[in-house]
């Protein structure tokens, strides 16, 4: 697990590239602390750095930059390729021969022997990386299936910048960044930045699955991309072919199947454990773990003394029936909040998911002991855990059946009443002095209600449902969203199945924008690599052909994963409610974080700075200060872009 950073110039390079190439890396350090390399050819104009954190091969051997024997290829890589040792088994017995025992000198053979395109796809693994063709002058920057590591890449002026992180690419002298009012636009909706945007303009993600190439004998173009493998022709491909055994057959092949992956992706040759929170994916994969290893795994919880936010006793619980060596850390409100000033550059650009503060304390907690963890992360996305799914669920059908026109009419109507004039009129007809109906009955909810019944097709549900500000457009100045996986039809999954369509939009957004951008920068922050055993590409593919049945059943998702778990724990453990990852953010803005957020909320500042409308921010601020309303989860979006605009 590394970190990589380049640039090129078609005007060749001076004196200053190798200074430059150092900076750029050294502002990534904390990826790969145990090493640094870099790569110059002056006349091409092209420049390649590493950080290296050894995880295989720990001897010189597995050095980068790395060129490949011919000559032809040099390459920079982030990542792990799990399969390397098949692969380079298959070389060998095609004459191939090899210096060291590194991933990273089977991945260029492979390349030599056959080729880019094919090498990639035989790659099981995650990966992100640039490799220079020497014969062909091409610079190809390539990122895995699912997008567990981050490539950025774009141009400042007439000079091409690519690496791990903005902060690598911010490095360069010749850094011009402007922020991308539709990227923010896009943030605050999602709490995110989606692929292929940044919040810089000119500057892009690799899309997941993609090979981007430029062309080094050419003006200054946009690169040529080839999709090696597309999240959409994999769920149609599962849909169109889905399991037809039994259900013990099916159980027994997953088994089989990830019980071979995480054994696989337990290889390393430094320490490693697991993060267990005592749900079903985590827990899941420490069984499949223990289930292979002669001695306890190491496995890292950390608990919180707000038990609604507190998993850690039912980690404890499932490390103990399964004999891990486990360890649990309590982090206490004044920690947790220490970690808040460092959110901003930790994440390198705007970043809402507020759990990213616990992430990266368990990750601290893990790399105290290991520098490899493995994770639960794509059960949920591949397995139908989300609670949002059936709720989506009912809700499509409930809609489909009404008229367009009286829906219309109807949310119209209610939203021409305030939310807190509907709570004043509920109280009066005394149905809010049942606290059932309380909870469930307000003026919050019925504007909801009014926002789905204007929708029309499954995307726009729920793309509703992964909303937070709803109207982005209007609060960020002169922000207009551009098109998402959500708005542009090409990229629509063709199925009429709403689960299908929710997971695969979760697949290709919310997983890899969201869940992998916070696992990734929260570890990597700590110098420890976290592994994910769900998203090898070969159990995407097969969670891709289980039916809905078999997902969601009696109103729960991950049955096959929950019957899986079964026979390894017993379901007394982990049958329970499912629990966010999360920590008290609507507490502390009315707390200890009260200060701290209204400097940044203040509508002087935010009207000099000129991003977002003033107005709309205090409003959400007042009232959720005064408790009429719950405003958290939009008021942390616009504070992380705020205390990430500071860091500027």
């Amino acid at each position: 697990m590394c970190g990589i950073a380049g640039f090129w110039s078609s005007r060749g390079l001076d004196d200053s590239a190798l200074s430059t190439i150092g900076g750029m890396t050294s502002a990534i350090r904390h990826r790969g602390p145990d090493d640094s390399g870099c790569w110059i050819d002056a006349q091409v104009g092209l420049a390649l750095g590493h950080r290296r954190l050894s995880i295989i091969d720990l001897s010189p051997e597995g050095r980068q930059p790395m060129t490949s024997r011919d000559g032809r290829y040099v390459i920079v890589f982030n990542g792990e390729i799990y399969n390397f040792r098949e692969l380079r088994a298959d070389l060998e017995n095609q004459g191939v021969q090899f210096r060291g025992h590194s991933d990273t000198e089977v991945m260029l053979a492979a390349v030599e022997r056959h080729g880019i395109e094919r090498a990639v796809r035989e790659f099981a693994g995650m990966f992100a990386f640039a490799l220079f063709d020497r014969a062909e002058a091409r610079l190809h920057l390539v990122r895995d299936r699912l997008g567990e590591k981050p490539l950025y890449y774009g141009w400042s002026g007439d000079i091409l910048l690519f690496g791990s992180e903005l902060k690598g690419l911010r490095s360069h002298p010749g850094w011009g960044g402007e922020i991308d009012r539709g990227a923010l636009a896009l943030f605050l909706r999602h709490a995110y930045v989606p692929a292929p945007y940044s919040i810089y303009k000119g500057i892009r993600k690799v899309v997941p699955g993609t090979i981007a190439t430029f062309a080094l004998d050419a003006p200054r173009t946009d690169p040529t991309e080839v999709e090696f493998w597309s999240a959409r022709s994999v769920t149609e491909s599962g849909l169109a072919h889905a399991w037809s055994g039994s259900e013990t057959e099916l159980l027994d092949d997953l088994d089989g199947l990830l019980r071979d992956t995480v054994g696989r992706e337990m290889i390393a040759d430094v320490p490693l454990g697991a993060f267990l929170s005592g749900g079903i994916d985590s827990s899941l994969i420490v069984a499949l773990m223990q289930a292979q290893s002669a001695h306890p795994v190491r496995t890292f919880t950390i608990g919180f003394d707000e038990e609604e936010y507190n998993e850690a006793e039912h980690a404890k619980r499932v490390a103990q029936h399964l004999g891990t060596d486990h360890t649990e850390l309590y982090v206490r409100p004044a920690e947790a909040l220490a970690v808040v000033p460092l959110l901003p550059a930790l994440y390198d650009e705007p970043f809402g998911d507020s759990s990213q503060s616990p992430t990266f304390r368990v990750s601290q907690l893990a790399r105290r002991h290991v520098t490899v963890s493995l994770s639960g992360d794509g059960g949920d996305e591949l397995f139908g855990g989300y609670d949002r799914y059936a709720l989506a669920r009912r809700a499509w059908s409930l809609l489909r059946f009404a008229p367009r026109p009286g829906r219309r009419a109807l949310a119209g109507a209610i939203r021409s009443v305030a939310p807190a004039r509907w709570d004043r009129a509920l109280r009066m007809t005394g149905l809010a002095h049942s606290p059932r109906v309380a909870r469930r009955v307000t003026g919050d909810r019925l504007h909801k209600v009014a926002e789905l019944l204007s929708l029309e097709t499954q995307e726009a549900l729920y793309r509703d449902f992964m909303t937070h500000w709803r109207d982005p457009g209007a609060l960020t100045l002169g922000g207009v969203e551009p098109p998402t996986a959500f708005t542009d039809r090409s990229r629509w999954v063709k199925h009429d199945g709403l689960l299908a369509r929710m997971m695969y939009l979760d697949l290709v957004t919310y997983l890899p924008d969201d869940i992998l951008v916070k696992v990734d920068r929260a570890s990597m922050g700590v110098s420890l690599e976290s592994r994910a055993p769900f998203l090898d590409h070969g159990v995407v593919e097969f969670a891709m052909r289980i039916p809905p049945r078999l997902r969601v059943r009696d109103g729960r998702g991950k049955w096959a994963l929950r019957q899986l778990l079964h026979r390894y724990v017993p379901d007394a453990l982990v049958n329970r409610p499912k629990m966010g990852f999360g920590v008290p953010i609507d507490l502390w803005l009315r707390g200890p974080l009260k200060e701290w957020a209204a400097a940044l909320l203040d509508p002087s500042r935010l009207a000099r700075e000129g991003y977002l409308d003033p107005a709309h921010v205090a409003r959400k601020w007042t009232e959720h200060q005064d408790g009429s309303r719950n405003w958290h989860f939009l008021l942390w979006d616009v504070l992380m872009f705020q205390a990430w605009l500071e860091t500027q």
